[in-house]
C-alpha cells in the first residue's frame, strides 16, 4: 500500500480528489531539487487567491535549499519543525502586509491564508509535497529579509519532493503512517439553518 493511498481522507462527502489526496509531509527528499515550473504555477495560483477589496496583502519569500535564505528560514524554525524541514527543496514564507495608506487591514492574515491554501492545493496538484508551519520565530524572519513594521511573517511551507518514508526516523515515520483525522463536521458547523 503507498504511502498516498494511507492519506486519502475518508470523506462524508465527495470532494475533489486534489483536496482528498493532499497532506502535510514532513519527509521531504534531501537531494531532489525543486520542480521550478511546479513551484512557479504554485506562485501564481497563490497570486491569484481572493482578497478583501482586492488589497493583495500578500507578500512571499522564496528561498531554495542550498542558499543562505533558505539557512536563515532554517534557523528561525522552533522545535521539531527544524530537525525535518531543512531537507524541503524550498522554503516559503507567507507574509502579509498590515495596512494599506495607514489603514490597518484586520483581514490580511486570513487573506494571506487563502493565498497559502491555493499555493497548497497547486502545488499538490502539480506533484510537489508541502507542510505548513507555524512553529517559527516571527522577528527572526523579519530580522533576516529587512520587514519593517508594515509586514508580518504568517505561516512558513516547507515544499519539495517526497522523500523516502522508510528511511526516516521512526518518530518521524510514525507521525507520517499516522491515519488521517478530522472533527465532525456537525462539531464545526455551528449553525445550520
Amino acid at each position: 500500500m503507498s504511502i498516498t493511498t494511507v492519506h486519502t481522507a475518508q470523506t462524508d462527502a465527495p470532494i475533489l480528489d486534489v483536496l482528498a489526496e493532499r497532506w502535510s509531509t514532513r519527509v521531504f527528499d534531501a537531494e531532489t531539487p525543486v520542480d521550478e515550473e511546479a513551484l512557479h504555477s504554485a506562485l501564481e495560483a497563490a497570486r491569484w487567491a481572493p482578497s478583501a477589496n482586492n488589497t493583495q496583502p500578500w507578500r512571499f519569500v522564496v528561498a531554495r535549499r542550498g542558499s543562505a535564505e533558505h539557512a536563515a528560514i532554517v534557523a528561525a524554525l522552533m522545535g521539531f519543525n527544524r530537525s525535518w524541514a531543512g531537507d524541503a527543496a524550498a522554503l516559503v514564507v507567507f507574509a502579509t502586509t498590515t495596512s494599506v495608506d495607514g489603514k490597518p487591514l484586520a483581514w490580511a492574515s486570513y487573506d494571506a491564508g487563502q493565498a497559502a491554501a491555493y499555493f497548497t492545493i497547486q502545488a499538490h496538484a502539480s506533484g510537489l509535497h508541502t507542510h505548513q508551519m507555524g512553529g517559527f520565530d516571527r522577528e527572526a524572519i523579519a530580522r533576516a529579509f529587512g520587514f519593517g513594521a508594515d509586514l508580518a511573517a504568517v505561516t512558513v511551507m516547507a515544499v519539495g519532493a517526497l522523500g523516502d518514508i522508510d528511511a526516516a526516523p521512526e518518530a518521524l515515520r510514525e507521525r507520517e503512517l499516522a491515519p488521517r483525522t478530522r472533527l465532525p463536521l456537525e462539531t464545526t458547523v455551528v449553525a445550520n439553518a
